[in-house]
C-alpha cells in the first residue's frame, strides 16, 4: 500500500494491520483493495493516489468548517469541549448555557477556555479553542449552547460517571445465582418453550434457594416465519423481544379454544425444541386473542396497548412493518419478483409506504406481539423489586444484530454498507468467521449523538439488575469483511466515547456491566474495563495458569468476576467430561481424525490437571469422594459436580453462576461454534421440570454446597 492510502485508512480508524493468535503472533497486512473498500464505506474517495490526496485535504478541514461537533461525550471530572470561532467572536467573547436534554431551561455556566489552534480559512481567521465547565454536573445528557457576538450554537454534552453502577449486593460478601437458556426452561405448562412465567417461577425458586440473579439468553426478538433460524446472537431488532416467551395462557382475552392441544403435545414429546410448532401455535392463538381484544373499545388493556404505541419513537413501527412484509413475502413463498424486492429492500424503498397504508391490522398484530411481551416480562420485574434479589435479572446483550433485520433495514446509513462483522483468522478458525452481523458506521453513530447505541442500552437493560455485553472488545474494534471477500480489517470506534455512554446508561440505569472479553483482545484493554468498573466472565476452563493447563486457585480468581465453569458456547460438565464437543466436531468434518486425536488427548491433560485441583482445595463431598484416577475417561466420577460447584463457590468472585445444566448432568451441547444448522444449536431443554426442580437431589445437594462459600 502506498504511505497515502495508509495515512488516510489510519485517519480514518480502519486498520491497515493486525495481528491475531496466541503465543507466537502472526501479523496480517490489509491489502489495498480492502483499505479502498472501508475508506470509500466511510464518505471518502480513494480510488488513486489523487483520490486519496484530496481525501486527505477534506478530512484536515472537516473540523473547521462547523463549530461544534453533534456531541462531546466527557466525565465528571473533566467536562471539556472544543469550539471553532471567528476571531473577532473569540475577542468579543462567549457564553456557554447548559439544559437537561431536552428541557430548554438554559442556564449559564462558569467556565474557560484556552486557545489550541489558528487557520486561515478563506479570508477569515479562525480559532480551535478548548472550554471547560468548571461547575459541577450530574452525570447526564445534556443541551449546550453557546452564545457569541455572530449567533448562538448548539450541541449535545454526555457527562459520564468515572465508573460503571457498582454491584450492590446488599450486605453480603459474595453471591450466587443461575445462568439459564430461558428457551430451555421446561414444564408441566409451558407450550414446549420456556416463557416469561417458567421465569417469574424460576425467581421464586431462586429467592428461596438464597440465590440473587438470574442469567439469561438474549431475549431479542428473532424471524418469526422461520423459527428454525434460533440464534439469540442474531436477531432482527435488538431493540424488541421475542414474542415466543410470551405465556400466551396469561394473556387477557385468552379462551381455552385457542390452543392447539396436537400440536403441543406433539412439540412437548420431542427431545428437541421444535420451534416451527411451538411459534405456529402461539401465533395462532395471539391472532385469536387480538382479534377478541380489538372489539372491547373500552378495555384497560386496549388502552395501555395505546400508550405503549404512543411512547414509541418510531423503532416500533419499523420492526412491525418490516415483519409484515416478510410474512407477505413467505405467505408468498418466496417467489417475488425482482420489481417487490427493489419496493422493499429498504425502510426507505418506494412500496414501504403503501404497504403500509395496505396492512394496518397486520402491522397492528406485530406490535401488540411486543406490546404483550414487553407487559409480561415487566411483570417479572415487579416481581423481583419484591424479592430478596440483589441484582435480579441478569441480561444478555448481543455484539450485533443480522443484516437481514429491521434495524439494518429501516436505518441502513448507519451500517457500514456491504459487509458484516466477524473475527479475524485464530487457531480454531484459521480462515476467519463470517456472522452476517450489520456493524455500526463510527462516524454515522456519531453525528446522531450515539443514539442507536443508547436505545439499545436501554432497551437491553429494561427490568435487569446486570447486563452483559457480548465480545465487549466491539466498543474499540470490530472486525469486518466485504460481503463479496474473505478478509477484513479492524474498524476503530471512538472507544472513550463507547465507554463513557456504557458507563452513563449503567449509573442511570442502575445496571451493573460485565464484559465478555474473551478472544482477540488488544493490549490495555482489560485494565480500560478495570477502571470503568466493568465486571468480567471468569470461566473455568479458561482460567488457567501460562502453562495452558494448569486450573487457577479460588484464591486467584478476580474479585470483579461474574464466574462460572463454562457459558453457553461450551459443553456441560459431564459432556466436556466425555470429550462430546470433540466427537461433534469430527462427524461434522470440522476436526480431521488427527485433530480429534489430539483433541482427546488434550483432554486426557485437562481431566488430570482438574481432578488434581479439586483434590488440592478438599471440595469432594464427605459422601461422594474420588474412587479413582478416570485418567481416559472411562467413567464419570461421582459427585465431581458437586465437587466443581463448590470449588467455583470458593473462588474470590463476587458473583458465581450455576450453569443448571451442571447440577442436571445434561450432556447435551447448547452451541457448536462454527455450526449453524448442521448441529441442533440453541434446542436443548433441561431434563427436569421446573415444577420439579426443587426436589431433585441433584439441584439440592450442590445448593447446599454452594452456600457454604456464598452468604
Amino acid at each position: 500500500m502506498t504511505s497515502l492510502l495508509k495515512e488516510l485508512a489510519e485517519k480514518l480508524n480502519i486498520s491497515t494491520c493486525f495481528s491475531y493468535g496466541s503465543g507466537e503472533l502472526k501479523t496480517v497486512n490489509v491489502g489495498d483493495d480492502e483499505l479502498r473498500f472501508f475508506i470509500e464505506n466511510m464518505g471518502y474517495k480513494a480510488k488513486n493516489e489523487e483520490d486519496v490526496k484530496h481525501s486527505l485535504e477534506r478530512l484536515d478541514k472537516k473540523r473547521w468548517q462547523r463549530v461544534m461537533e453533534a456531541i462531546y461525550v466527557v466525565n465528571v471530572n473533566d467536562k471539556t469541549f472544543d469550539l471553532v470561532l471567528k476571531e473577532s467572536e473569540l475577542e468579543d467573547g462567549f457564553e456557554v448555557c447548559v439544559a437537561l436534554e431536552g428541557s430548554k431551561k438554559y442556564k449559564t455556566v462558569e467556565a474557560e477556555y484556552s486557545e489550541t489552534e489558528r487557520r486561515l480559512e478563506g479570508k477569515s481567521q479562525y480559532v480551535l479553542v478548548n472550554v471547560t465547565i468548571t461547575e459541577d454536573l450530574e452525570p447526564n445528557y445534556y443541551d449546550v449552547m453557546v452564545k457569541t457576538s455572530l449567533g448562538e450554537y448548539k450541541t449535545v454534552l454526555a457527562v459520564a460517571p468515572l465508573e460503571c453502577y457498582r454491584l450492590d449486593k446488599k450486605g453480603k460478601e459474595k453471591i450466587f445465582g443461575f445462568a439459564v437458556q430461558l428457551y430451555g426452561l421446561k414444564s408441566k405448562r409451558n407450550w414446549g418453550v420456556g416463557d416469561f412465567s417458567d421465569l417469574e417461577n424460576l425467581v421464586k425458586i431462586a429467592e428461596k434457594s438464597g440465590a440473587d440473579v438470574i442469567g439469561l439468553n438474549p431475549l431479542n426478538v428473532l424471524n418469526l416465519d422461520y423459527p428454525e433460524t434460533a440464534s439469540p446472537y442474531s436477531s432482527i431488532s435488538r431493540l424488541f423481544l421475542n414474542p415466543i416467551y410470551i405465556d400466551v395462557e396469561k394473556v387477557p382475552y385468552y379462551e381455552a379454544g385457542d390452543k392447539d392441544e396436537k400440536a403441543i403435545n406433539e412439540a412437548k414429546k420431542k427431545e428437541k425444541i421444535d420451534y416451527t410448532l411451538v411459534m405456529g401455535a402461539k401465533l395462532k392463538a395471539l391472532k385469536n386473542i387480538f382479534e377478541r381484544a380489538k372489539k372491547d373499545k373500552d378495555s384497560k388493556y386496549l388502552k395501555e396497548f395505546e400508550e405503549f404505541k404512543k411512547n414509541d419513537s418510531g423503532e416500533l413501527n419499523r420492526l412491525a412493518i418490516f415483519q409484515a412484509i416478510r410474512h407477505d413475502r413467505f405467505l408468498q413463498n418466496e417467489n417475488v419478483s425482482k420489481e417487490w424486492v427493489k419496493a422493499y429492500e429498504s425502510a426507505l424503498s418506494s412500496g414501504v409506504e403503501k404497504f403500509e397504508k395496505a396492512h394496518k391490522d397486520e402491522i397492528e398484530f406485530f406490535k401488540f406481539l411486543q406490546f404483550e411481551a414487553d407487559r409480561q416480562l415487566k411483570i417479572v420485574g415487579e416481581k423481583i423489586k419484591k424479592s430478596k434479589l440483589s441484582v435480579g435479572l441478569y441480561r444478555d446483550l448481543p455484539v450485533g444484530v443480522s443484516k437481514d433485520s429491521a434495524e439494518v433495514w429501516g436505518d441502513k446509513y448507519l451500517y457500514v454498507q456491504g459487509s458484516g462483522a466477524g473475527a479475524p483468522p485464530d487457531n480454531y478458525f484459521p480462515t476467519g468467521q463470517k456472522w452476517g452481523l450489520g456493524a455500526f458506521n463510527p462516524f454515522e453513530l456519531k453525528e446522531r449523538c450515539y443514539k442507536p447505541f443508547i436505545r439499545i442500552l436501554r432497551a437491553n437493560m429494561r427490568y435487569a439488575g446486570a447486563l452483559r455485553v457480548d465480545h465487549v472488545m466491539g466498543m474499540a474494534r470490530l472486525y469486518i469483511i466485504p460481503d463479496e471477500g474473505k478478509d477484513g480489517t479492524y474498524i476503530r470506534y471512538n472507544v472513550k466515547d463507547m465507554m463513557n455512554i456504557l458507563a452513563l446508561e449503567s449509573w442511570l440505569n442502575k445496571c451493573v456491566i460485565v464484559g465478555e472479553c474473551i478472544g482477540n483482545v488488544e493490549s490495555g484493554f482489560d485494565e480500560m474495563l478495570k477502571q470503568k468498573n466493568i465486571y468480567l466472565l471468569g470461566v473455568l476452563w479458561s482460567e488457567r495458569h501460562l502453562d495452558g493447563l494448569t486450573l487457577k486457585k479460588p484464591s486467584e480468581y478476580d474479585r470483579r468476576y461474574f464466574a462460572s465453569i463454562g457459558t453457553h458456547d461450551m459443553p456441560p460438565l459431564k459432556a466436556w467430561w466425555f470429550g462430546k464437543e470433540i466427537a461433534c466436531m469430527r462427524s461434522l468434518n470440522l476436526f480431521t481424525e488427527e485433530e480429534a486425536r489430539n483433541g482427546y488427548k488434550w483432554r486426557e491433560k485437562e481431566r488430570i490437571h482438574l481432578l488434581k485441583a479439586l483434590d488440592e482445595e478438599n471440595v469432594w463431598p464427605e459422601d461422594r469422594k474420588r474412587q479413582g484416577d478416570y485418567i481416559y475417561g472411562e467413567n464419570y466420577p461421582e459427585g465431581i459436580e458437586e465437587a466443581v460447584h463448590q470449588y467455583m463457590a470458593k473462588t474470590k468472585s463476587e458473583v458465581f453462576l450455576i450453569e443448571i445444566e451442571n447440577m442436571l448432568h445434561v450432556q447435551c451441547l447448547q452451541n457448536l461454534p462454527g455450526t449453524d444448522m448442521e448441529h441442533p444449536n440453541w434446542r436443548t431443554r433441561l431434563p427436569v421440570d421446573l415444577e420439579n426442580l426443587e426436589t431433585d437431589i441433584g439441584y439440592k445437594r450442590n445448593i447446599e454446597l454452594v452456600k457454604r462459600y456464598r452468604k
